[in-house]
């Protein structure tokens, strides 16, 4: 295994959980600092705090869809897509972080400690949408 697979129900339709995703304000309000823009091509950073800035590239948008984006190029080198699907009143949130080079102590590390720490990041996600 070198991904993580999760999902997430969040109580807003998906204009809103989008916004979340790709407004600079707000994804510092649940995960980090950084000018992400859903537009192919797009090179920006996140500031993951003690682990610095992470330089990531979009490579996939599907508007209020689909995000897809490179994560910690050049140690990590994996790629994290958030995937949106409407339910009811609500948005059904899908995220895989793919790629995760197991055969290193780093990625494995990664894997581990991502794989824990994922879960309570997207419940802020959905506080965050909730307040939006």
């Amino acid at each position: 295994m070198n991904s993580i697979d999760l999902e997430q129900f969040i109580a807003r339709p998906p204009a809103v959980v989008w916004r979340a995703l790709t407004e600079p304000d707000l994804l510092a309000r649940w995960w980090a600092t950084g000018d992400v823009k859903p537009l192919v091509g797009h090179r920006f950073t996140l500031d993951m705090g003690a682990w610095g800035e992470q330089p990531c590239e979009v490579l996939e948008v599907q508007h209020e869809r689909l995000l897809r984006y490179t994560f910690a190029e050049g140690t990590l080198d994996t790629t994290l897509t958030w995937r949106l699907e409407p339910e009811g009143e609500g948005t059904r949130l899908f995220l895989t972080h793919a790629g995760f080079d197991t055969t290193t102590p780093y990625g494995r590390a990664g894997l581990d400690g991502m794989g824990n720490g994922w879960p309570s990041v997207l419940g802020r996600l959905a506080e965050t949408a909730a307040g939006a």
